[in-house]
């Protein structure tokens, strides 16, 4: 009896120290619900993540070396870009789109502004291969990973294999931005009764609820649901949204419902980058809806704030500001 008592002990002291091990790859709080990726699939591991970071900051993901998955991404910037409205690729090309902003993305189940990719394992392919991104091929980065001086060790340490594969590439990529979590703004610690809302702040809560939290909603803050937010469409890219995708006019002008994490810093705003500023954004809002049949029932009912209400509202947001995440030297680039 005492050796089946010892050996439940033993047993249970390795689950115990293997989701202790788990949890410091992949921290996050305990209200928050259950992640949708499926880690059974791809198990995190410290050799995995390091080597996706890696590949993240690497140019050599593109055809002519030039743009990485950080060009598009910065750290600095909640992992989208600041400095232009839509997407820059190789070749000086324009792309169609702002790009998103990179964080909590365990909990996504599609990708891109339209959903065109629904896991996260097959996300870096679309960039990779778009031509007016990357303009590369899976097969052409694995044969260039294969043949650089120091990969077929990372994926050996990562993968028990120096046989660079496209799935092993990908999964890689994946973990690193699994890893991207931002939990710690001062909202959370008010979450957690660890600080106060200024009054000012609180009074852009209760607006807040009352107005925006039915698509973005706590604690990720979005919905994950594709909307039609009442966007005039821009005729110079003519952009329909997830209706791309679908075929199907139900989903014209339907865009995934970003996160407000960290949005004090992820601007220009949309899908197409035309709000640089969050008071522009909130002025859509009230003042700039445009009517039409897929128009989110949500946005049926006129939001009405007062320039105060409006001052507030953004005193909040701001509240949604985790640096401890911006600038997180675990998350930044590997020197070479």
């Amino acid at each position: 009896m005492r050796i089946f008592i010892l050996l439940i002990l033993f047993v249970a002291s390795i689950l115990f120290l293997s989701f202790d091990t788990e949890n410091d790859l992949f921290n996050y709080p305990t209200s928050w619900q259950k992640p949708y990726y499926d880690f059974t699939k791809n198990p995190l591991s410290k050799e995995k993540i390091e080597l996706g970071r890696r590949l993240f900051y690497d140019p050599i993901l593109s055809k002519d070396s030039t743009i990485s998955c950080q060009s598009c991404h910065s750290q600095y910037s909640a992992f989208t870009h600041i400095d232009h409205s839509l997407s820059h690729g190789i070749n000086d090309s324009i792309g169609l789109r702002n790009s998103p902003a990179l964080m909590n993305l365990a909990w996504n189940k599609s990708f891109m502004w339209d959903g065109a990719i629904n896991h996260l394992d097959m996300q870096a392919l679309a960039p990779i291969s778009n031509p007016i991104e990357m303009g590369e091929n899976i097969t052409n980065v694995v044969y260039k990973l294969q043949n650089s001086k120091i990969y077929p060790k990372l994926f050996y340490n990562a993968f028990n294999d120096s046989i660079i594969t496209g799935e092993h590439t990908l999964k890689a990529i994946s973990q690193f931005m699994l890893t991207l979590i931002s939990s710690n703004s001062k909202y959370d610690s008010v979450m957690r009764e660890q600080s106060d809302f200024t009054q000012q702040e609180s009074n852009g809560y209760k607006i807040f609820k009352a107005n925006c939290s039915t698509c973005h909603t706590e604690p990720l803050f979005t919905n994950y649901e594709f909307e039609n937010n009442g966007l005039k469409v821009d005729p110079s890219h003519n952009d329909y949204g997830r209706m791309r995708i679908t075929s199907k006019s139900y989903d014209s002008l339907k865009f995934k419902v970003p996160t407000l994490r960290n949005i004090e810093f992820s601007y220009p705003y949309m899908h197409d980058g035309r709000f640089k500023r969050l008071s522009d954004v909130i002025n859509h809002y009230t003042n700039g809806i445009e009517e039409s049949e897929t128009l989110s029932k949500k946005l049926k009912t006129k939001i009405n704030l007062t320039s105060n209400e409006k001052v507030d509202l953004i005193s909040f947001l701001l509240t949604l500001t985790d640096k401890e995440f911006l600038f997180n030297p675990k998350f930044g680039y590997i020197k070479k």
